[in-house]
């Protein structure tokens, strides 16, 4: 493996563990991650249906929202003889439910807290412990306070952040909108970089081509995409040869269904409704001929009680040869 990371990044209500097993048949180094689970519901919620994953996921990375830097140690070392392979702090999400929590992005602002909670984590752990922020929060944005943000908590054995090149408004702005509205400034990131070249630094926000990604990779370490992998999931499937140097051809979109396949049919037998798994196929033949029929089968047929694998083979059949 080339020394770049490529990363998926976490999305509520979308990297779940079905997604996450869709996503790896189309890429096998790509760094996935699953949706942020609280301190909370690791230690006092349960636990197998938060953290239970295949084995084909990894590289798997589990995202923590917390800022008890003593539970955060516990839940890492939960994360751990789970078998991730990296354990990330969320320091950008902006959501009035997260502030209250005093976690997400509102802790941009106390540093040194955050300092403290990998210091924790990495006394816990021998995964690598990350950190995924934003470049600033409301009036705190400029660079001198994300740099000083960055070599705090590098100082306590952080290595490897993840910026998303936007600030975040923590009122007035929806998540949805914290997501679009703030200008994207990679500028700021590949200048973060540069300040501290010896740390890895991946740019997270706004990427949606493999051309778009190449070029940041020029400057930063790594990229993390987030709803363009989702929404256009076949994007993943070149991402291995062209930046992992694989010699393996990409799947088809058909042959990453029929290897699919196979899985919905042993969760079904768990109890596991279809809907639960297709609604992450919907954008698989984005662009492709019978695209919009694929996803009306899928999006109307999914849901019934009892629907079974005929749908999947129904609308696949929507899809021109």
């Amino acid at each position: 493996m080339l020394n770049r990371l490529i990363a998926v990044a976490p999305m509520l209500d979308w990297t779940d563990r079905h997604c996450r097993f869709f996503l790896r048949l189309l890429t096998r180094h790509t760094l996935l991650y699953t949706e942020m689970v609280t301190t909370g519901a690791v230690l006092r919620g349960d636990r197998q249906r938060f953290l239970s994953h295949a084995p084909a996921e990894h590289p798997l990375a589990l995202q923590l929202g917390g800022s008890d830097p003593a539970e955060l140690a516990r839940c890492a070392r939960i994360a751990a003889d789970f078998g991730y392979d990296e354990v990330n702090l969320n320091i950008g999400c902006p959501s009035d439910r997260v502030q209250s929590g005093r976690f997400g992005a509102c802790l941009m602002a106390e540093p040194a807290l955050v300092a403290e909670c990998v210091a924790a984590m990495r006394a816990a752990v021998a995964i690598p412990v990350t950190v995924k922020t934003r470049i600033g929060i409301d009036q705190r944005d400029s660079e001198a306070e994300l740099a000083d943000f960055v070599a705090q908590v590098a100082a306590a054995g952080c290595e490897i952040f993840i910026i998303h090149a936007r600030k975040a408004w923590l009122n007035g702005l929806s998540p949805k909108e914290n997501r679009e509205i703030p200008p994207l400034r990679y500028d700021v990131v590949r200048r973060i970089k540069q300040s501290f070249p010896a740390l890895t630094i991946v740019l997270n926000g706004g990427l949606t081509t493999l051309e778009q990604i190449a070029e940041q990779l020029q400057t930063v370490d790594g990229v993390m995409v987030g709803r363009a992998a989702y929404e256009n999931p076949y994007l993943l499937a070149e991402v291995d040869r062209q930046f992992f140097a694989s010699t393996e051809p990409p799947p088809s979109r058909r042959q990453v269904i029929q290897a699919f396949l196979p899985y919905i049919e042993a969760q079904l037998r768990q109890g596991v409704p279809l809907h639960s798994m297709t609604r992450h196929l919907f954008g698989l033949f984005q662009s492709v001929p019978g695209a919009r029929a694929w996803r009306r089968v899928l999006s109307e047929q999914g849901p019934r009680r009892g629907a079974g694998l005929e749908v999947v083979e129904t609308a696949l059949r929507q899809i021109a040869a």
